[in-house]
């Protein structure tokens, strides 16, 4: 007989599987109470799902009983005849990082690997986890997307990441536990108030309660509405973005904005599709203060200033009344040459350049040439590939004049930090080719003759 706490959690269990449809449901089982009560639901409900129901756990190796917890959660899942699937991981904390930060990141690291097209990975998360990261994103300053906390559903790897408990009281997750008679793991690490999130939990949160009863449910709420507006946000910003990057369709994300574009928006609206941009770029969030320096120090600059905006893992920089969105550059020697059999296969470059391909194309009847170096000198002389030092000397096909490299890349609009990372090749000594602009013409394929054109991938 299924008691009543176990019959209603079953019942909201069910009802949020059926708005995730998947072909494999992942459960990440840590052993405690709350994985282990969403993967024994699961167990039960699996005659009415359409999808298998298969384990995971992580072996963070970070308390000396972890092998232990590893072993109890694969008993557990033979004894659901639930597939588990074990990552033993090395999580410790880079110096800087925090143990609670590197153990999620290994822990969702080996997760995406798992994850494949119509998966989906339930995690435990429950109505009181919701409102205890509401709250901590309101200590830290957050804005309406980090106020609306954890999703239900969100893009995960190849497949999703879903937290069917989200709306399911904590209460209720202990009253199917102790129901069903249920033996979990017990954290030590979970009681150590060092940690934000157990500070909160068991000397914050309690007093709150004392005083709401409903707190959890409540600011759970608060979450789902600021999640609705900084889905309207990212809306706008969606729209305003599309204009910046000159409507491209739905080429989103660019490289590059307008800066013009950006004066004209309301200071508000200016910083929301700078975010938005941010995070469409895969680049990590921009503080509050990173983005001041977005307005006085980039959009407000002078015309000839070259001004860098750099946060951890982002750039922002400016050129031609441009904004443009990247990584940080890495250290870059542009001395380095690189003798190159380009037959045998692309050039891989330093500095996450990236690399080098080689295509040769075979003359064809009524070629009148083009595009690509003579296939005959590019064999006969040795090719090597370089980068600007300054000095060189380019004449483009149709010109009678040689021009300076430095000018040819400037009228090719190409932001100053890329001009000394674009490769050139060069016939013995000679430059011929800067890839993915130019040929130099004493080089270029005549017509009638096989050519080699070069790309940067």
């Amino acid at each position: 007989m299924v008691s009543a706490a176990a019959s209603q959690l079953l019942q909201q269990l069910k009802a949020e599987l059926e708005a995730i449809p998947a072909n494999r449901y992942w459960v990440a089982c840590s052993g405690g109470i709350d994985s282990h009560v969403l993967l024994h639901a699961m167990a039960a409900l699996r005659p009415q799902l359409s999808a298998t129901v298969n384990a995971v756990h992580v072996n963070h190796g970070l308390n000396p009983a972890a092998g232990e917890w590893a072993a109890h959660v694969i008993s557990l899942c033979d004894s659901l005849s639930i597939p588990c699937h074990l990552f033993n991981v090395d999580a410790r904390p880079r110096r800087g990082e925090s143990p609670e930060a590197a153990a999620r990141d290994a822990r969702y690291h080996h997760f995406s690997q798992l994850i494949e097209e119509g998966d989906v990975l339930l995690t435990a998360h429950h109505q009181e986890d919701q409102a205890e990261t509401l709250l901590l994103q309101l200590l830290r300053g957050a804005g309406p997307h980090g106020l609306a906390a954890m999703p239900l559903v969100t893009p995960f790897s190849a497949g999703q990441l879903a937290r069917p408990l989200l709306k399911t009281a904590q209460a209720l997750i202990n009253g199917y536990a102790q129901e069903r008679s249920l033996h979990w793991i017990e954290d030590p690490s979970n009681q150590e108030r060092g940690f934000e999130r157990n500070y909160l939990r068991h000397d914050v949160v309690p007093l709150l309660k004392a005083h709401w009863p409903a707190f959890s449910k409540t600011v759970s709420r608060a979450a789902a509405h600021c999640a609705e507006a900084a889905g309207l946000l990212d809306e706008l910003a969606t729209e305003d973005l599309r204009r910046l990057s000159g409507g491209v369709g739905e080429q989103l994300p660019t490289a590059q904005i307008s800066l013009d574009g950006l004066r004209q928006l309301t200071p508000e609206r200016r910083r929301n599709v700078i975010r938005f941009w941010i995070k469409q770029c895969s680049l990590p969030i921009a503080s509050t203060k990173i983005m001041d320096q977005v307005s006085t120090s980039l959009i407000t600059a002078r015309d000839d200033a070259a001004p860098l905006v750099r946060w951890s893992g982002g750039e922002l920089r400016r050129y031609r009344e441009h904004l443009y969105a990247m990584a940080p550059l890495e250290p870059f020697d542009s001395s380095q040459q690189f003798r190159w059999r380009w037959q045998e296969g692309a050039l891989e470059l330093p500095a996450a350049i990236g690399r080098v391909v080689a295509q040769a194309h075979v003359a064809t009847n009524g070629d009148s040439g083009g595009e690509g170096l003579s296939r005959t000198q590019c064999e006969q002389q040795p090719l090597s590939v370089r980068f600007r030092q300054g000095g060189e000397r380019c004449r483009l096909p149709g010109r009678t004049q040689h021009h300076q490299l430095k000018g040819l890349l400037q009228q090719a609009g190409v932001p100053p930090w890329q001009r000394d990372r674009i490769p050139l090749i060069y016939l013995g000594e000679q430059l011929a080719a800067v890839v993915g602009y130019f040929y130099c013409a004493p080089f270029q394929a005549k017509g009638g003759e096989a050519r080699v054109t070069f790309a940067l991938h």
